[in-house]
């Protein structure tokens, strides 16, 4: 927000000079941008009248002007301005004057001679504005310097204020800060009551309370279509980045930016009925004022007479119901909007109007009456008319009140680091207006209507710290009470899991919580979803079920710059709904993609395979208990069918691993296989405690078998069938060959299981070897008909 320096010190003018001001304002908390001079310097440019003006001999688009510039004779200057006139107010440059970007010379124009320069606004760079040159009142005093008399001796002051700070964005907002930072007494403008002189009112009926649970409104009759607005107004707001359109659409403007209530103007004679504040109808159309048609949906408050819409409530107003040049008949509204149900929507439509910024931030819900009879005063005084009677509506029930908070003395101490005298803390928040019940051990205290940031005892602490000036609160070392934080041997931590994939090459990435609706169908398809009520954009309007989503966005961005081997990886909440409930649980996932190892002379390249990622999978359940997870054939849409799995824990389908399925990496827009996995974390972190197990002294004898088994019998079930043996003298079961080939028929696979056997006691003999080989054949052969090759 811009604001004038000279119309802040209108309501608050503390013996600053601007520097200490800009700084006290940025340590309050209203962090000033930018800060510039109102206008850029010129020299010789005075007040001055138009006393004759005839067209010049040779040219048809040129005047020859006499000037009266208060130096004595009149001055002969040719000007091609239309509007230029006798009797007119002008900017007059004297020879010698400089002008930003070049100087004022004596000229000789068609055979005329030019002794100075009639200005335009856009030639001293006051506007943009250049299609003629700048008309002064006829008040103005001739030969008065142009910066005397329009003030321009001023400090524009840009200000980035905290969503949380709607308050202060307008003057009176800022000047409260002030008032409350200084020793000093307010001049606020005094808001007088402009009493009805006319019986003339117009109807209105709100429709949606919750929304807009407080309107007003009134009717004033006969006003001069043919009014100026006056120059200071449009200094004032030129100088807060407004520009002046006319004088109803000028006062609106300027009361939202002097008290902070954005204000509108309709057209009386082309509104219908009465007002209807209610939802937009679906597929109900507005002509907005910019020019744009909008199509409403049906969440949309808009202003409506009882023919059709004719504004966006809080965004903008409608082309057809605008004032213009022929306007006599006007209705001026003043509303209150609840922020949270505003807030977004014009977002949503592609819109950010100065109403819309502050009615999503929030303005003070008793501020309505005190800006209609503003605009009121201001309004008869420019362009004359008769106002009616106030018109109001509201539901009480639903006028948001700041509620009465807690703060104790002890507290703040403990949170600022400062001791401040109970004395200080009550002369700091009855500067901030706020109202005060002292007991004992502190204060209930009450914030301003227009304070709706104040909710919890840390707001009024963060209050008195910041008036008392942060820069005035001094350093000290803190003291520590150092203790040893306890940790389970039975609990794995998150950073372990991630050590061991920045090991085997991995980078972590962060991605955002939230995916774009078409990606989650396509890697997550049929799971239901949270749908944010106000996303970013509409890329990021789903909550994600799964990690990923943003791991494979970013292993794109990855591939498009030239990084052919991304290993990537990340942990993070995933939000399920189940019903009514929103599971949150943490997942962790990789994505890699490109050759297995770097580039080198040591080994050929080679693309990475299933196994690769099912080893990272499995490198992470190891630090746990890799016994306890299987894996099993996977059903899972999105990858390749048989080049995937299912990880299983306890039974329970914690996660998966493989390679992406074509056609999703055809849906995606990428030419090389990507593999993936995704776990559950909360498995991974559990782990036993060691058991200690004597080791043998005994030699090891191993024994191979090589079974002939069904095809669809996985390697997996017959190392579980013999570990179920519970045989002491087996102490490890693996597979070491798969062989399907010609030898093998009947639909049958050769598996290669190795046999490692010891014994605690003795050394084993054959009898005790052969004994344990026959009972696991026996037992492989009634559970899956497996039978010696």
């Amino acid at each position: 927000m811009k604001i004038s320096e000279n119309w802040l010190r209108e309501w608050a003018n503390p013996e600053l000079y601007t520097d200490q001001l800009v700084s006290q304002l940025t340590m309050a908390g209203l962090e000033v941008d930018s800060v510039e001079s109102a206008a850029p310097e010129f020299t010789q440019v005075v007040v001055a009248e138009v006393i004759a003006c005839e067209k010049h001999p040779d040219a048809d688009k040129l005047n020859v002007c006499q000037v009266n510039d208060g130096s004595g004779e009149p001055v002969q200057v040719v000007c091609g301005a239309k509007n230029v006139r006798a009797g007119l107010k002008v900017a007059f440059a004297q020879v010698g004057a400089a002008l930003p970007g070049f100087k004022i010379k004596k000229a000789k124009l068609r055979g005329v001679e030019s002794f100075g320069m009639i200005c335009s606004e856009k030639e001293l760079q006051l506007s943009d504005a250049g299609d003629g040159i700048m008309e002064l009142p006829q008040s103005a005093p001739v030969g008065t310097a142009l910066a005397d008399y329009l003030d321009l001796n001023d400090t524009l002051i840009e200000i980035d204020l905290t969503p949380n700070r709607g308050d202060c964005l307008s003057i009176e907002g800022v000047a409260r800060e002030v008032y409350a930072n200084n020793d000093i007494v307010a001049t606020p403008v005094l808001v007088t009551d402009v009493e009805a002189q006319i019986d003339d009112v117009f109807s209105v009926e709100l429709g949606n309370t919750q929304a807009c649970p407080h309107y007003i409104g009134r009717v004033i009759k006969g006003i001069d279509p043919k009014a100026e607005t006056p120059l200071w107004m449009k200094e004032k707001l030129r100088r807060s980045g407004l520009r002046a359109i006319s004088p109803v659409v000028d006062v609106t403007n300027f009361v939202m930016m002097e008290l902070g209530q954005p204000m509108h103007g309709f057209d009386l004679n082309k509104l219908e009925g009465g007002i209807r504040v209610r939802n937009a109808e679906a597929g109900e159309k507005i002509t907005l004022l910019d020019g744009s048609e909008v199509e409403c949906r049906e969440d949309t408050l808009v202003i409506a007479d009882h023919k059709q819409a004719v504004a966006m409530a809080g965004i903008m107003g409608g082309l057809d119901s605008s004032v213009d040049d022929k306007t006599t008949d006007v209705f001026l509204e003043s509303a209150f909007f609840t922020p949270s149900l505003i807030a977004g929507k014009a977002r949503s439509y592609g819109l950010h109007t100065d109403s819309s910024h502050r009615f999503e931030r929030g303005v003070d819900p008793q501020l309505q009456r005190r800006a209609l009879q503003r605009a009121t005063f201001l309004l008869q005084d420019i362009v004359g008319g008769k106002a009616g009677p106030v018109i109001e509506q509201s539901a009480a029930d639903d006028i948001p009140d700041t509620p009465w908070v807690e703060l104790r003395h002890a507290r703040i101490e403990r949170m600022l680091g400062i001791t401040v005298e109970k004395p200080q803390v009550e002369q700091i928040l009855q500067k901030l207006d706020m109202s005060l019940d002292a007991f004992d051990a502190g204060w209930r205290v009450k914030a301003p209507s227009w304070r709706f940031d104040i909710n919890i005892e840390a707001d009024l602490i963060e209050e008195v710290g910041r008036i008392i000036g942060y820069d005035n609160i001094p350093g000290k070392r803190e003291a520590a009470h150092v203790a040893m934080a306890s940790f389970s041997e039975t609990r794995i931590s998150l950073n372990q899991l991630r050590d061991t994939l920045v090991t085997r090459g991995y980078y972590e990435a962060i991605t955002y919580s939230f995916i774009s609706p078409q990606l989650q169908q396509i890697l997550h398809p049929g799971q239901p979803t949270l749908s944010l009520a106000n996303p970013i954009s509409s890329d990021m309007s789903e909550m994600r079920t799964r990690l990923i989503p943003g791991l494979i966005q970013a292993v794109v961005h990855n591939l498009n710059r030239q990084q052919p081997r991304p290993r990537l990886f990340e942990t993070g909440l995933c939000f399920v709904p189940e019903g009514k409930e929103l599971q949150q649980r943490n997942h962790i996932a990789g994505v890699i993609s490109g050759q297995s190892e770097k580039e080198s002379w040591l080994s050929a390249s080679q693309e990475v395979d299933f196994y690769d990622i099912k080893g990272d999978a499995e490198s992470l359940m190891a630090i746990s208990d890799l016994s306890a997870f299987t894996f099993q054939p996977s059903g899972n849409e999105i990858l390749h069918p048989g080049q995937s799995a299912e990880i299983v824990f306890q039974g329970e389908v914690v996660g998966f691993v493989g390679a992406l399925h074509p056609n999703v990496l055809k849906s995606l827009d990428i030419d090389q296989k990507l593999y993936v996995f995704e776990l559950e974390t909360d498995c991974l972190q559990q782990k036993q405690l060691p058991n200690f197990r004597e080791l043998s002294r005994f030699p090891s004898i191993r024994r191979d078998l090589a079974l002939l088994v069904d095809q669809k019998i996985t390697a997996r079930e017959l190392m579980d069938c013999v570990k179920k043996l519970d045989e002491e003298i087996i102490q490890e079961v693996f597979v070491f060959d798969v062989y399907t080939g010609k030898e093998v028929i009947n639909n049958r696979k050769s598996v290669a299981l190795g046999l490692i056997l010891q014994g605690f006691s003795r050394t084993l003999n054959d009898k005790d070897v052969e004994k344990t080989v026959s009972s696991v054949l026996q037992k492989l052969q009634e559970e899956y008909d497996a039978v010696l090759r």
